[in-house]
């Protein structure tokens, strides 16, 4: 194979990275999952947050529940993160908890994550990957609103903005 050759066939396996990147950072369309999911108690989970503390979603029911799934490798999770710290800047003390759950990633990557983009609210740590399937994570970043009886409220990410002003009212 000549240098030509290597380098169309390197562009095309480059472009086809890119692709499935940002097909796999979308949240897509996802129907069933949104109809058959919503207004459903939520699945409860315990996972380990980044000091090794204990998270069960259930000892929560009371306060609405904002779930944030993303990793630290996905462009749009990292783009969006100035959005996640204004939400919980904004409804926090409003009652809402704010978590973001990384998927499939170790503690030490998340940590320098977190620190340096600031994360203001508890991120918690799905290395396995099991609650992210339970609550049918298909793209990411995606965003799973709770309420206070532990019920699905939403997974609409692009609405989220405005559900929560719904929710709180403007501030």
């Amino acid at each position: 194979m000549d240098a030509k050759a290597r380098f169309v066939l390197a562009a095309i396996v480059g472009f086809m990275v890119v692709v499935l990147t940002m097909i796999s950072c979308t949240e897509g369309s996802k129907p069933e999952a949104e109809k058959s999911s919503t207004h459903m108690t939520a699945p409860d989970f315990s996972l380990k947050d980044l000091t090794g503390k204990n998270f069960t979603l259930s000892a929560h029911k009371g306060k609405p529940v904002l779930l944030i799934f993303i990793t630290t490798w996905c462009p749009s999770c990292r783009s969006e993160m100035p959005r996640y710290n204004s939400i919980h800047k904004k409804y926090g003390q409003h009652g809402l908890e704010v978590i973001n759950i990384d998927i499939e990633e170790p503690r030490e990557k998340v940590s320098r994550f977190a620190e340096k983009y600031n994360v203001s609210y508890r991120v918690l740590l799905d290395e396995k990957g099991k609650v992210a399937e339970v609550y049918r994570i298909v793209g990411i970043p995606s965003m799973v609103l709770i309420d206070k009886e532990g019920k699905v409220l939403s997974r609409q990410y692009l609405a989220m903005d405005r559900l929560l002003e719904n929710l709180f009212g403007k501030n």
